[in-house]
């Protein structure tokens, strides 16, 4: 048997539109429909959700057993790169007692609303936790074989260390685990075991949907590495290819490893250099997007010229050679097309004309507006973390 553990939420998301009901077990699970024998996922079954449970069961045919509780939790994005937005906060959500559950093979993600006890052949354990990742052991969970799957600031919390293969050498050590996959972003993931460490990329895709990544990451692993017994170095890297999958198309269960082997994927590969934020700044909306666009590049350690907050307001002697300085000085130009400001327009053609990459937001904006930024190489998005991730990939 294997089993799924972990919350199911409501998620809603503006842009792209998503309103659904999923959450990491959920979500992992439907990932695995079809692939595992006797599939079930193990929640707390919160009433208010009682239809989108339904149609989970419906939809990827596993059971979902579990306590039955009062409130639920949700998430509200803005975008899929969003700090989401929780309700009810974390402190004031009611935590229930710890969920018991055994089997041949289980996937157990960290809960907001309480926690699960593990008894299993092989266990996968994903904290998912933005607070405090707790240790697999700590609440009594027991497995024959361990892998942890976890992100660098649930490895730093964990092992108190600060370099990635330091991270994996005391997670093998202290936490008793065999198998440790800890994920960089874009420089892939480290596969770790007590004898070696395997790098392995993380790979392109035409669209960037990044909400739920994580959970179809460890799904992924548990299908190829618990349940068909493949190293642990390749079910990493069919998991990867399997997240480049669901980042363009939303589409669950994964593809079967045929089919994800043959896909001539790209890897993604880490670089340096500067992104050149060229959009309007006139209005509330404006100003909240630029300084999302930035922030975002620098949370993910991308060197960021704007001029909104390198140059500012000013004359046009003051900011025009300072601008174009910036520009000359980026290696590449994200651009926000919508409203056909005439300054961003001339960044653009400005930039095009030096030879350096331009990736354009082009969101409510008329076709013959986009036809010479289109026509003259630039590549035209429609969504804004599309245009994040590819803006960084550019760099290489």
């Amino acid at each position: 048997m294997t089993a799924v553990v972990g919350g199911v939420y409501a998620e809603e998301c503006l842009e792209p539109f998503w309103n659904d009901v999923y959450g990491s077990g959920g979500r992992a699970a439907a990932a695995l429909s079809g692939w595992c024998d006797d599939l079930k996922l193990v929640t707390y079954r919160a009433s208010a959700l009682a239809d989108g449970l339904e149609n989970l069961s419906a939809i990827y045919g596993f059971p979902i057993d579990g306590p039955d509780v009062r409130d639920a939790v949700s998430f509200r994005y803005i975008h899929s790169l969003d700090e989401p937005r929780i309700a009810p906060r974390p402190d004031s959500i009611s935590v229930h007692p710890p969920i018991e559950v055994s089997g041949d093979v289980v996937l157990r993600f960290g809960m907001l609303e309480g926690d699960a006890k593990v008894a299993a052949r092989r266990a996968i354990y994903d904290p998912q936790s933005a607070f405090d990742p707790r240790p697999f052991h700590e609440n009594g969970s027991t497995a024959d074989e361990l892998a942890l799957i976890l992100n660098a600031f649930e490895a730093r919390r964990l092992t108190n260390e600060t370099e990635p293969e330091r991270m994996v050498e005391a997670l093998i050590e202290k936490q008793d685990a065999s198998i440790v996959v800890l994920k960089l972003g874009g420089h892939g993931a480290i596969v770790a075991t007590g004898t070696s460490q395997t790098r392995v990329p993380a790979y392109r895709s035409d669209t960037v949907w990044k909400l739920g990544t994580g959970d179809v990451f460890s799904a992924a692993f548990t299908k190829f590495w618990a349940c068909d017994g493949l190293e642990p170095a390749e079910a990493a890297d069919l998991a990867s290819r399997s997240v480049s999958v669901y980042a363009s198309t939303r589409s669950l269960p994964i593809p079967a490893k045929r089919e994800l082997a043959a896909l001539d994927l790209s890897p993604v590969t880490p670089s340096s250099g500067r992104v050149y934020i060229a959009a309007p700044f006139f209005t509330l909306a404006d100003l909240w997007l630029v300084e999302e666009i930035r922030q975002r590049l620098l949370d993910m350690g991308v060197s960021v010229f704007s001029p909104l907050h390198d140059v500012g307001l000013g004359t046009a002697q003051e900011v025009a050679l300072r601008d174009l300085e910036g520009l000359d000085q980026a290696n590449v130009v994200l651009a926000v097309l919508s409203g056909s400001d005439p300054g961003t327009i001339f960044e653009v053609g400005y930039a095009v004309a030096k030879g350096k990459p331009v990736i354009c937001l082009c969101q409510n904006m008329r076709d013959e507006d986009a036809k010479m930024p289109e026509g003259s190489g630039c590549l035209m998005v429609s969504d804004l973390v599309t245009a994040i991730y590819h803006s960084i990939w550019a760099l290489a």
